[in-house]
């Protein structure tokens, strides 16, 4: 049976990669929406998803995206029968696939639009030939594994004229508005460093690569589940939470929370791409009080240091901390009161400006001036969406609804200009962590150069300028038989 559904799998991979090569190439399949302009809905006047990932936070995606009144979960596309099983009997109409290359090869004119919540390392491929057909993506946070693969979607966005958002549903509280009219009107000057921290991770991080080879579970296609990650046997506890330790898989502590955390940054001081990066990472030592290489996992903890420049050419530093270190409690901060997230503790975020200073918790929630008890007394600025996190999946259906012409703009967290630098940033702090446990070899003697050094970053070519190594982590090469990215 197992022989039997690998020479489907490349089969499929094989067909996928030939009518890939078309589209490209302009001879594809015209979609749905394309044969009645750009903004054509079904005639149900409903936007038609495709959810690639039907279980886990694709799965919940996926059951706001229905709640929104205005759309339909039309297609359903999982590798793992036992995560699918909850939206499938929830969607009964919907068709199910396992391979996405086969959903789209297939119904590309039976729907408009494609969700994707799926593990990072699949999130770009996915997405990416989704947008070739010409459809509007929703793609879970971080947006992608690789930075190059970043900076593709987003040009994918501009050249497929799609409506793009990613999954940070917290981005759409009003309480990242609040700070962005605080901090514009004044009250704590102009912000030089900011402090982001948080208590994840909460799976294994820091360990070796168990190696012991167990069955593949009833009902989960490994194969499948790789995807463009290198071949390894299926191991136990991989899927379908804690692969987001592992570096073939996942983006770590920083890749989980830092679009929650430092998106709200983001949004109010409209940072781009950071010039340099440095940190220093929890040390793991074997029984033999030697340091241990662990280079398949991300560490226990890290604190990541970031320079950009500011919007009048002023130097802003933001440091990242995880695995539960945070930084020093302002004065400002009485001794009983909670430093960052009051709701979800150990996770927070400080500004600190030339007059005074700011703080918030995750999604920019529970947001307030420094002291507490300084008031903020500023008018309302920005329109806030109804419903804030929930609200973020119906603006995506709207602005679907709208067409790119006016839907790009309806958007809180699209491609351009705001989730691919994010993104990026978020996998510039995690090469620099990568940099930081690079091994090299001469002889018996072990080095690790990578430490100790500020990593000078090229935003425009994607490239650090002073350490070579640094720039495998950049763009990988996708496991043979997985079509590239090409325009």
């Amino acid at each position: 049976m197992e022989e039997n559904k690998n020479q489907s799998t490349g089969d499929s991979r094989r067909k996928f990669i030939r009518n890939a090569g078309l589209a490209a190439a302009g001879f594809y399949i015209v979609p749905r929406h394309v044969l009645g302009g750009r903004g054509y809905i079904a005639p149900s006047d409903k936007l038609l998803i495709a959810g690639v990932g039907a279980g886990g936070k694709g799965g919940d995606d996926q059951r706001h995206f229905a709640k929104s009144g205005n759309a339909e979960i039309a297609f359903l596309c999982d590798v793992d029968d036992r995560q699918a099983a909850g939206n499938r009997k929830l969607f009964p109409k919907a068709k199910y696939y396992h391979d996405w290359r086969e959903l789209l090869e297939k119904e590309s004119k039976n729907f408009d639009a494609l969700s994707v919540g799926i593990p990072d390392h699949n999130h770009a491929i996915v997405a990416f030939h989704a947008m070739q057909l010409g459809k509007h993506v929703y793609v879970q946070k971080p947006l992608t594994h690789d930075i190059w693969e970043s900076r593709m979607l987003g040009d994918a966005a501009k050249r497929y004229k799609v409506v793009t958002q990613m999954g940070d549903q917290g981005s759409s509280n009003d309480g990242v508005r609040d700070l962005k009219e605080w901090y514009e009107a004044g009250l704590i000057g102009e912000v030089h460093t900011v402090h982001c921290w948080t208590n994840r991770p909460v799976w294994p991080q820091g360990i070796k690569w168990p190696n012991k080879n167990p069955s593949v579970p009833e009902g989960l296609n490994w194969d499948l589940w790789l995807g463009t990650a290198p071949q390894k046997e299926y191991e136990d506890n991989v899927v379908p939470f804690n692969w987001r330790g592992w570096w073939d898989y996942g983006t770590g502590a920083l890749g989980d929370m830092a679009c929650h955390i430092v998106g709200p940054v983001f949004k109010v001081l409209e940072l781009g791409f950071p010039y340099e990066v440095q940190c220093s990472v929890a040390t793991v030592y074997d029984g033999n009080f030697s340091q241990a290489y662990l280079p398949d996992s991300g560490p226990v903890a890290s604190s990541i240091h970031f320079k950009y420049k500011g919007k009048n050419g002023n130097t802003i530093k933001l440091n990242w901390m995880d695995g539960g270190i945070q930084p020093e409690r302002p004065e400002e901060l009485g001794p009983n009161e909670i430093m960052g997230g009051k709701g979800d503790k150990g996770n927070g975020v400080i500004f600190e400006g030339t007059k005074g200073k700011m703080m918030c918790g995750v999604y920019g929630q529970d947001q307030t001036l420094l002291p507490t008890s300084k008031k903020a007394n500023v008018p309302k600025k920005y329109p806030r969406v109804p419903g804030g996190a929930e609200g973020h999946y119906k603006q995506w259906v709207d602005a679907c609804i709208a067409g790119y012409e006016k839907g790009s703009k309806m958007v809180d967290s699209p491609f351009i200009g705001y989730a691919v630098p994010l993104t990026e940033s978020i996998l510039m702090g995690n090469l620099a962590i990568r940099s930081f446990n690079y091994q090299e070899k001469k002889g018996d003697k072990t080095s690790y150069p990578g430490r100790g050094i500020t990593l000078q970053w090229n935003g425009d070519d994607m490239k650090v300028t002073n350490f070579d190594p640094a720039n495998e982590y950049v763009k990988r090469t996708y496991r043979q038989g997985w079509p590239e990215l090409k325009f």
